[in-house]
């Protein structure tokens, strides 16, 4: 196989994962929104907190680690000295942390010590579209 083909598989690989991602980082919030709403330790609690450990372990863990390495591939491919590169990672890293946020409030749920509000929920669920905005506008434009 060469070169370009085995890149231009890797970057369909890296953009199958980045919408795998965003699918469960834009939907855990939103079902912790709606977890908010029921009574710790009821039958709906334990579907909840089913449904949030599923999403993150079988989808969101997986397809962020996908996006990390089909990444550092593509970026190996094309320099790390390139500026709309480094700030694109950059942002993919707090994309990370937010996982880890993201992770540790179901990781709250499930020992019932929620800490946060449906409203807190409903408005973290934009962090990542904001971030999302970014990174494609930095990849298409490439202004740096």
């Amino acid at each position: 196989m060469e070169e370009i083909e085995l890149y231009d598989i890797v970057k369909i690989l890296h953009i199958i994962s980045v919408i795998s991602w965003f699918a469960g980082l834009l939907y855990l919030p939103r079902i912790f929104v709606y977890h908010t709403q029921v009574q710790s330790g009821s039958e709906t609690d334990k579907i909840f907190q089913t449904m949030e450990y599923r999403l993150l372990r079988f989808i969101m863990t997986p397809a962020m680690l996908a996006v990390f390495a089909f990444g550092f591939y593509l970026a190996s491919q094309i320099g790390f000295e390139l500026v709309w590169l480094q700030i694109k990672m950059t942002l993919a890293l707090i994309l990370a942390g937010y996982h880890g946020f993201l992770s540790k409030c179901r990781k709250n749920f499930a020992k019932g010590e929620n800490k946060y509000s449906q409203k807190f929920y409903r408005l973290i669920n934009e962090v990542p579209t904001v971030i999302m905005i970014c990174i494609v506008t930095l990849v298409i434009l490439k202004p740096f």
